[in-house]
């Protein structure tokens, strides 16, 4: 059987559109979702052009279980779920049993699903930056998925929070997620951070590394920027504990943080940002906002049920 999905083609708008693709056959350790709701990533989106033609694009879903894995692992069919794992933007989708996580009736699919990859960016990198009570930290690009959820996790834990945006309507909402400070750019910021959780790259990946105080720590999440990060000479140097640049890129065995996440939702100690929800049929126009920066937060694509499409 055939299912619709989201897939790459390299002449239509945003090099995406809706075609069939085979119902997944999926692995032992995988379960089949019949996928209700899905979100975009940036960059998904940014390099969608540059995957081969008909490729199922997406890596964060939420849905309901229809084929529990075949080797009894993981949540049983009917189970409402979120996922994370790639051809995300299909109808039916299969994801690893160690990539799911059940989803309480108390919390909207639609929102759980704008969680997945933002979520886990923003939870892993605070983790691995070590303890941020009382500490000041600087996330830049804090208007999108991954920034607007390391605002509210960074103050949670303790953190006194500086979120940069690139303009005033981007930083809207932000206080009342537990900003301290909502900035635009870096130029105001005078005094030192102990952590930078950086989205941007290009210069506010330098300028965020001059912040920096001795013994700090930098994540770098994101790119959005475009443009080379350019360091003067000499400019890495620094007297007194070392500072050091972390890489991001590790969303394996996601299970255990997606459950965190979902509980965080459901006690009411984490907002789903979610910006810009509508029909999977309008993505190309959801993509376009999202360039635009015109979306605070996520993006959600309602995907119809298969009798519907």
């Amino acid at each position: 059987m055939n299912v619709r999905a989201i897939v790459v083609d390299p002449g239509a708008p945003a090099s995406l559109r809706i075609g069939e693709v085979p119902e997944p056959e999926p692995e032992a350790g995988q379960a089949v979702v019949e996928v209700r709701h899905a979100s975009v990533n940036f960059g998904e989106v940014r390099y969608a052009g540059h995957q081969p033609p008909g490729t199922v694009l997406g890596y964060d879903a939420a849905g309901v279980v229809v084929r529990a894995a075949a080797d009894g692992s993981g949540p049983a069919r009917g189970s409402r779920v979120v996922a994370f794992g790639p051809g995300a933007w299909s109808q039916r989708a299969a994801f690893a049993t160690g990539d799911l996580a059940e989803v309480p009736e108390s919390v909207a699919l639609a929102d759980a699903a704008s969680l997945p990859l933002a979520g886990i960016t923003a939870l892993r990198t605070l983790r691995a930056a070590g303890s941020v009570l009382g500490r000041r930290v600087l996330i830049t690009g804090a208007s999108g998925g991954v920034g607007r959820t390391a605002v509210q996790l960074a103050r949670r834990a303790g953190a006194y929070v500086i979120a940069s945006v690139g303009s005033p309507a981007r930083g809207e909402g932000l206080a009342a997620l537990g900003a301290d400070e909502v900035v635009i750019g870096l130029d105001s910021i005078t005094d030192p951070v102990d952590v930078v959780l950086e989205n941007v790259g290009g210069s506010h990946l330098v300028r965020a590394w001059e912040l920096l105080k001795p013994g700090g720590n930098l994540q770098s999440i994101g790119w959005a920027s475009g443009e080379p990060a350019v360091f003067p000479p000499n400019s890495i140097f620094t007297l007194g504990a070392a500072k050091s640049l972390n890489s991001f890129g590790d969303a394996t065995r996601v299970g255990p943080d997606l459950v965190t996440l979902i509980r965080l939702v459901e006690r009411g100690e984490l907002s789903p940002e979610v910006g810009w929800r509508g029909p999977w049929g309008r993505v190309a126009e959801a993509v376009e906002a999202l360039f635009g920066r015109r979306v605070p937060g996520k993006i959600v694509l309602d995907v119809p049920p298969l009798e519907e499409a």
